[in-house]
């Protein structure tokens, strides 16, 4: 079985490379077994160059970049960039915060698969990202409004999109839900059962041992 670097190892090789007065701020994450790293916009580059290019750490491979919804902050995303490093099998993940109005600068051109991960985070969460030269929605349908992952979207949705057989064409078509549809009863069946089938002689022989009882307890008139 590998044994697994340290926290405290990566953190202590990144440290050894980040220049002076780099904006990065060092956090940990799953009971403190992954280091995380917390910079600005501005810093954000650099920072993904650093851990790429520097002798000793490696990060290649972008693995992920995703985006966290805080609805409450002014900058109300995180964006999230899961890093790799085949080399010395070491994980980090560097985190930037967002807001609707700033824009991060991509980096599509330090990592060229950032480009789907960053139309993924576009369309899901409508962050936007200086640079891209192709930010076009990614898993939403044609025409689709708002972005569905963040946490004020409405859980219906706006628009629906279905195949019209009169006119011969898919169409969308604000979302209607029927009454019907909006009342769940969350209830198990078993349990919304009291009596089940066969049990009448259960309840019957129940209640005269009951009746039973209850004549012997009866105290006995003067």
């Amino acid at each position: 079985m590998v044994d697994l670097p340290s926290a405290e190892t990566i953190e202590g090789a990144i440290r050894a490379v980040l220049p002076p007065g780099a904006p990065v701020a060092f956090a940990r994450a799953r009971a403190g077994r992954e280091v995380v790293l917390h910079t600005t916009r501005d810093g954000l580059l650099p920072l993904l160059a650093t851990l790429r290019d520097a002798a000793g750490l490696d990060f290649a491979q972008l693995m992920d970049v995703c985006g966290v919804d805080w609805p409450e902050r002014a900058e109300r995303f995180d964006v999230a960039y899961n890093l790799l490093s085949l080399s010395n099998n070491w994980r980090v993940t560097v985190i930037v915060p967002a807001a609707e109005d700033t824009p991060v600068p991509t980096a599509s051109l330090l990592y060229p698969s950032a480009t789907w991960y960053e139309r993924e985070a576009w369309d899901l969460y409508g962050i936007v990202f200086a640079g891209q030269a192709d930010l076009r929605r990614l898993l939403t349908d044609y025409g689709f409004e708002g972005h569905p992952l963040r946490k004020d979207f409405p859980l219906t949705g706006f628009v629906e999109v279905r195949y019209d057989e009169v006119e011969g064409r898919v169409v969308q078509e604000p979302v209607k839900l029927t009454q019907d549809l909006r009342d769940f009863d969350f209830l198990s069946p078993w349990e919304a059962m009291t009596t089940l089938p066969g049990d009448e002689k259960v309840h019957l022989n129940r209640l005269a041992a009951e009746q039973a009882g209850q004549a012997i307890e009866a105290p006995k008139a003067p």
